[in-house]
């Protein structure tokens, strides 16, 4: 077997791809890049600024959800008690971590593109992450900039 620089041989790295190549399309389909914008009496403006990277499965694909966990090291995974069409539970993976959505999840969809419209939806959740990362959204006018943002996405939708 052919080993590279990093210990890792041929076999482990195509499988590597595959499980790359997995998580793309798996996001393309089950994935999603959300911005939300909740009320928080705490905060200076009275609002929050809540990007999520999430994946959902049903109770019987779960160990999708753990492999996914797993590969990018970060995240959680929640049950969600409402059932689906197929009356199980569903699950959520979800990464809520600035710095993790910055250092794992961003960089990961930039070098592995989404497929789909989907695409649309990252590089808004990504323009988000990094303004918070650099605090302007502690600002009117970095925190408008994200309304912004998430207006645009949403007429884009529509």
């Amino acid at each position: 077997m052919i080993s590279s620089k990093n210990g890792l041989n041929r076999d482990n790295q195509q499988g590597r791809f595959r499980d790359i190549g997995w998580i793309v399309g798996f996001v393309d389909g089950e994935g999603c890049f959300s911005i939300s914008i909740f009320k928080n009496k705490t905060t200076k403006s009275g609002l929050q600024v809540f990007p999520e990277f999430v994946v959902t499965q049903g109770e019987k694909s779960l160990n999708s959800l753990k492999f996914i966990e797993m590969f990018f090291g970060c995240g959680k995974i929640f049950i969600n008690h409402r059932k689906d069409n197929h009356n199980e539970n569903l699950y959520r993976f979800c990464v809520r971590n600035i710095k993790d959505l910055s250092e794992k999840i961003i960089p990961f969809f930039e070098t592995n593109q989404l497929k789909t419209a989907k695409i649309k939806d990252f590089e808004a959740f990504k323009k988000v992450v990094f303004l918070m990362l650099n605090k302007e959204h502690l600002t009117q006018k970095g925190f408008d900039k994200i309304i912004d943002i998430k207006q645009n996405l949403k007429t884009l939708r529509d």
